[in-house]
């Protein structure tokens, strides 16, 4: 028993350090800031234990608008939260900090969002701010299938990621002084819509889930070593066509790991 948690344990440090460095290694002139956050996003529910992630980014006008989930429901409840501004990734925005309901079956400060997070299986939710410096970028939400909180090494660690992926919006002199360049948080926002695009059409050619069109597509863009959002936007004009990503082989499945703690 004690050996496998320690290697459970080892492969959770391993992989720790292998997504910082993806992320790190995200940090060129043309990188894509969709990727980095999806990639933020799936090794978050990777390694924290978490059923689920949404990440929500604050537009030039400082509205949440949904940038990436790990599934379409998940991305339901986050914008189910833009709608009515009440919701844990919107309090977590708001006042930059860790906000947390480790059982929303029970009194919580958001009825309707408890109701609908609960109905869908996840009765615990954590939110980390997306920070740079003393500017808060966005959120990210992580949903549990247990009605727990997470521990303080799994929330430091959320925090953490979040801080890192936080880095790849600014890439200039003026970021590293605090400054956000808007046009790429803009064009990461604009970005997202031509990918629900195409993760619709590549759907509707291979009659896929949503989810799976995504795999599809991100798998597509990697193995060739492609910008996601170039991808998407190649699919919608009809460069390259929906028949031949929906023919993709699909990556293997992480195998499921234990939370430790």
């Amino acid at each position: 028993m004690t050996d496998d948690i320690h290697q459970i344990a080892g492969k959770r440090q391993a992989l720790t350090a292998a997504t910082f460095v993806e992320i790190v290694d995200a940090l060129v002139d043309d990188f894509d800031v969709i990727d980095v956050l999806t990639l933020l996003a799936v090794r978050s529910v990777e390694l924290i234990g978490a059923a689920a992630a949404g990440i929500l980014l604050a537009d030039t006008t400082g509205n949440l608008r949904v940038i990436g989930a790990s599934s379409e429901q998940i991305g339901l409840l986050e914008l189910l939260q833009i709608q009515n501004r009440k919701g844990p990734c919107f309090d977590s925005y708001t006042s930059g900090a860790v906000v947390a309901h480790a059982s929303l079956d029970q009194a919580s400060p958001w009825p309707e969002f408890a109701r609908e997070s609960v109905a869908a299986g996840y009765p615990s939710v954590c939110a980390v701010p997306l920070r740079l410096r003393a500017r808060i970028l966005g959120c990210l939400n992580l949903f549990m299938s247990d009605p727990v909180p997470l521990n303080d090494q799994d929330v430091a660690l959320a925090q953490a990621l979040a801080d890192v992926a936080s880095v790849t919006i600014v890439q200039d002199q003026a970021a590293r002084e605090g400054a956000i360049r808007e046009g790429n948080l803009q064009h990461a926002l604009d970005s997202r819509i031509v990918v629900e695009q195409a993760k619709g059409m590549i759907a509707e050619h291979g009659k896929l889930s949503m989810d799976q069109a995504f795999v599809l597509l991100r798998a597509f863009a990697r193995n060739g070593n492609h910008r996601l959002s170039d991808l998407a936007e190649a699919v919608v004009d009809g460069t390259l066509s929906a028949q031949t990503v929906s023919a993709t082989r699909p990556p293997p499945q992480p195998p499921t790991s234990r939370r430790i703690g």
